[in-house]
């Protein structure tokens, strides 16, 4: 790069790249061998890749046809508008997400479809599980795609658990959720999270928890998370390695705190509050309404992103750094700024993106980015 005859190079244009959108550095990746080396030390050095989160629009009525999808960059602070012209990509029903996970679904009585990378230019269909389902937990365990509960009411087991093997191809029927949970057996009623080797269902109202190792098809609990009492609403995801609780406290009509516990131990004995959200930023998450009865939220590495599923104008962002040092924000809804967004559907992902994802997604010609004014 050369101003007015000078030659920036070294730590200067590195620090120059630190504050260029992601987006925007992969072209200058490929200007030479020294801007290359430039791009990928300002990435580690200077300014790294964080998780991103990606927004998911889609039309409530058939042919369900995608109307939008955006990604915020947070390293950036840019919000990008993506097109999407991927032909592999046939929507069958309503697109579903699974919380603090890439993974995108549609199910209906003749495909089950779903995608898990970062911007999902990969779909795998194959046949529906054995079970019909309207409302079933849905969640990614290694190679395993886990379906749990939301059983329509003339299957005989609400309880019952099916696991597609990604590398087998084949659908498995595996011992039913716990009894306890008979009355809340669906996705509106359960908050999921999942690690590498074990899946996590809590009951929203109660705290009540279990796991299920899909190699040893066993459940584990119960186990409840609610150490205070003050805790109506909660909600679980996965920060870092670990579990945590995202609990509203008071009651609907007068949240006092939302607050945020790291759960670690065997049987989850240790819980350590790592955050709490500002108040200002709890007037936001109600947004026009009064009240706030629920939340969800979408996580990945150190980024917890919560947002009120009644009221979803305002994302609120935390980023949890070492020390337990925390950094709250708040973002504007891309995809609420067309009024005409009430037929919509709105569904959630949260996915580390590299370069070079970045560079396979533009490489592929399935996507086409620009960023938002």
């Amino acid at each position: 790069m050369t101003i007015e005859g000078a030659d920036i190079r070294g730590d200067v244009l590195e620090s120059i790249l630190s504050h260029v959108p992601l987006i925007h550095i992969l072209p200058a990746s490929h200007v030479s061998k020294s801007w290359n080396h430039a791009v990928f030390s300002s990435l580690r050095y200077f300014n790294r890749p964080k998780p991103w989160l990606f927004l998911h629009c889609q039309n409530l009525r058939p042919p369900y046809a995608s109307s939008s999808s955006f990604a915020y960059d947070p390293r950036s602070n840019h919000w990008l508008r993506i097109h999407n012209k991927n032909p592999s990509l046939k929507y069958v029903s309503a697109i579903r997400s699974s919380s603090n996970s890439t993974l995108l679904y549609m199910l209906s009585p003749s495909k089950f479809s779903f995608s898990f990378d970062p911007f999902h230019l990969t779909w795998h269909h194959v046949d529906p599980p054995l079970v019909w389902r309207t409302d079933p937990v849905v969640a990614m365990v290694g190679r395993h795609v886990i379906i749990v509960g939301g059983a329509c009411d003339f299957e005989d087991d609400p309880l019952s658990v099916e696991i597609y093997d990604l590398d087998a191809r084949r659908w498995d029927a595996c011992d039913a959720m716990p009894a306890i949970l008979k009355d809340s057996a669906a996705s509106p009623w359960l908050s999921v999270a999942a690690s590498l080797k074990t899946l996590y269902i809590m009951e929203q109202v109660s705290g009540v928890t279990y796991s299920f190792d899909p190699t040893s098809r066993i459940w584990s609990g119960p186990l409840d998370l609610r150490h205070d009492e003050n805790i109506f609403f909660s909600v679980i995801g996965i920060f870092g390695d670990n579990l945590v609780l995202v609990g509203l406290l008071g009651n609907s009509e007068n949240v006092k705190d939302v607050k945020v516990w790291e759960v670690k131990g065997k049987s989850f004995e240790i819980l350590k509050e790592i955050a709490i959200m500002p108040r200002k930023l709890v007037e936001k998450l109600k947004g026009e309404d009064a009240s706030l009865n629920s939340i969800k939220i979408s996580s990945t590495g150190d980024f917890l992103y919560i947002y009120n599923p009644q009221e979803p104008e305002e994302l609120v962002m935390c980023e949890i750094g070492g020390e337990g040092i925390c950094r709250w924000g708040s973002l504007k809804n891309p995809a609420m700024s067309d009024q005409s967004r009430v037929a919509e559907k709105m569904v959630l992902t949260c996915a580390d993106v590299g370069l070079g994802d970045l560079g396979k997604a533009v490489e592929s010609g399935k996507v086409r980015f620009s960023i938002c004014e």
